[in-house]
């Protein structure tokens, strides 16, 4: 037993010591890379390991780039796209795509699209296939106050020089939008945009909406457009009634302020009654001083007491029903 297990730890350290030795020093991906025609040193290869690159993304991308009959591509540049993050394999497929499409990219170019960010492939693909994005509805409110909500579909390309840095589909739809309102906006009623739709892809399309971004506008094609609100009665309906909650609110300023006169008339009425009151009261003092005094005897009370008496007679005849009749005929 011994002697078995003794065997059996040593066919173990044997296997480990080869995959061990195979992993480090990859004989099989350095044949591969010889009968594709790539060039490339098993020492590099065992480099690779060291320095954290795996052999075979940077060879596979080799084969396929050689393969293809693409130019410029060493195995220095595609190590240090992976070192930089980047996604190897999907530059080397952008770069056959690109050649086969007869689109110029260079390997600078593509590499710094996807260090971008950016898929380099997609960008490609959507270059020989133009893709189609479908804005969002869209309000806008023609001259006569009608509301309309169109809908437009916009048919763009990648522009490859324009994918670094260039705004992406966000800037595009809200270009596309803002073009569209500003389109049915200028028009002088809404029956001449439903009538003629295509004069607001015309228009959209002629301001160079696709300037500064990550692709080129085909086309702009509006797929659909509804009538919604008559927005230009709503305002005026609120206008006539801001302008008769104003009406209201200066007439019950005015009313207050009558109610304000008033009670200060009547405020002002009763101070005066208070005095004549007062005033009367002083009258039979003054009378009294005078007898007196000897200024004012009893004839004289006898004669103003007669002027009273006849003063209110006369201002009872006038004040009756049959005296105003008499004076109307």
């Amino acid at each position: 037993m011994t002697g078995i297990g003794f065997y059996v730890v040593v066919i173990i350290a044997i296997i480990v010591a080869i995959w061990f030795l195979f992993y480090f020093i990859p004989v099989g991906l350095w044949f591969s890379a010889q009968i594709s025609g790539v060039r490339i040193s098993l020492l590099q290869l065992i480099l690779m390991r060291w320095r954290k690159v795996p052999p075979n993304v940077i060879v596979r991308a080799m084969i396929e780039g050689h393969k293809a009959g693409l130019q410029g591509i060493t195995r220095n540049d595609l190590e240090a796209h992976f070192l930089a993050g980047g996604h190897v394999e999907a530059v080397v497929h952008a770069l056959v795509s690109a050649e086969k499409a007869n689109i110029d990219l260079s390997l600078k170019m593509a590499t710094a699209i996807d260090l971008a960010g950016r898929d380099v492939y997609e960008a490609v693909q959507m270059s020989v296939i133009p893709k189609v994005i479908d804005t969002p509805p869209v309000t806008a409110v023609a001259k006569d106050g009608i509301q309309l909500i169109a809908k437009a579909r916009v048919t763009v390309r990648a522009n490859i020089r324009q994918l670094v840095g260039g705004a992406g589909e966000d800037t595009v739809l809200a270009r596309v939008g803002e073009g569209i309102v500003s389109s049915i906006g200028s028009s002088k009623d809404h029956k001449a945009v439903l009538e003629n739709p295509d004069s607001i892809s015309k228009l959209v399309l002629n301001k160079g909406l696709d300037a500064g971004t990550a692709f080129e506008i085909l086309s702009i094609d509006i797929a659909d457009i509804d009538i919604g609100k008559n927005i230009g009665a709503v305002l005026q309906m609120d206008q006539a009634e801001a302008d008769k909650n104003i009406a209201q609110a200066k007439a019950e300023e005015r009313r207050a302020m009558a109610v304000a006169q008033e009670q200060e008339m009547k405020a002002l009425a009763q101070e005066m009654k208070a005095k004549v009151i007062e005033a009367e009261a002083e009258v039979p003092k003054a009378m009294a001083e005078a007898f007196r005094s000897g200024n004012f005897g009893i004839m004289d009370y006898y004669r103003m007491k007669n002027i009273e008496a006849d003063t209110q007679m006369r201002n009872s005849i006038s004040d009756s029903p049959i005296a105003g009749k008499s004076t109307d005929e």
